[in-house]
């Protein structure tokens, strides 16, 4: 049998997360969420008060990350405790961006994903799945949308969450945010030369997950 990968990359806040999950259930397919890896990293740093840049170097030797399915939902365990939830704060979200610049980190977790998308069909998303870690996917999208949609949406996520927040502090956050992850040395986040761009600014969940399968059904998937 032949399995099936495609990677969705963007930029944070694209809402690259919402359409990989529904375009995995339309194609009843198993959905990846590299970020959570990331993030359970730096939560782990954040609880530890892991800051200096020789520890974080080692700090996958002390930590275990695994990802279980189960009703169509990805809960993800850091050293078999359920952070599911405790990873999606913006504290987590910033240093989720920092330890990715670390290429002992991501190689880590990358050699864990590949492995995820060579037993199964797979929809991954993050910054460089279709540049680095599944470089051979059958479909790849590079999701996107202007910083300030993207901070509108997150914005709004926080509020229902009862965080409390200010829109302009969030746009100024994933621009930086943008730069950091475009500019490291190791793996940064860049379209792929074979990548379909698809900017959903204006557009509903529901009309961007139509436009990515109809690209797929287009690739003869």
């Amino acid at each position: 049998m032949e399995y099936i990968s495609i990677a969705i990359d963007g930029p944070a806040g694209a809402g690259k997360s919402t359409i990989a999950k529904a375009v995995a259930k339309a194609l009843g397919i198993v959905y990846v969420d590299t970020g959570a890896m990331y993030r359970a990293v730096a939560l782990y740093c954040i609880e530890h008060e892991i800051v200096e840049r020789s520890q974080i170097e080692k700090i996958m030797d002390q930590i275990q990350i695994e990802l279980i399915y189960e009703k169509e939902m990805q809960r993800i365990f850091l050293n078999n405790e359920d952070v599911t939830h405790k990873i999606r704060t913006p504290e987590v979200s910033k240093m989720a961006s920092y330890v990715a610049t670390f290429p002992s980190i991501r190689t880590q977790l990358v050699e864990s994903q590949r492995k995820i998308a060579q037993n199964q069909s797979v929809v991954m998303d993050g910054r460089d799945i279709g540049t680095h870690v599944l470089p051979e996917a059958k479909v790849k999208i590079f999701l996107t949308a202007t910083s300030v949609e993207r901070a509108q949406r997150r914005y709004i996520e926080m509020k229902k969450k009862g965080i409390s927040c200010a829109l302009s502090e969030i746009q100024a956050e994933i621009e930086k945010r943008d730069e950091q992850d475009m500019n490291r040395s190791f793996a940064p986040l860049k379209k792929a030369k074979d990548a379909i761009e698809v900017d959903t600014t204006g557009y509903t969940i529901e009309e961007v997950v139509e436009k990515i399968l109809k690209i797929i059904q287009q690739r003869s998937i």
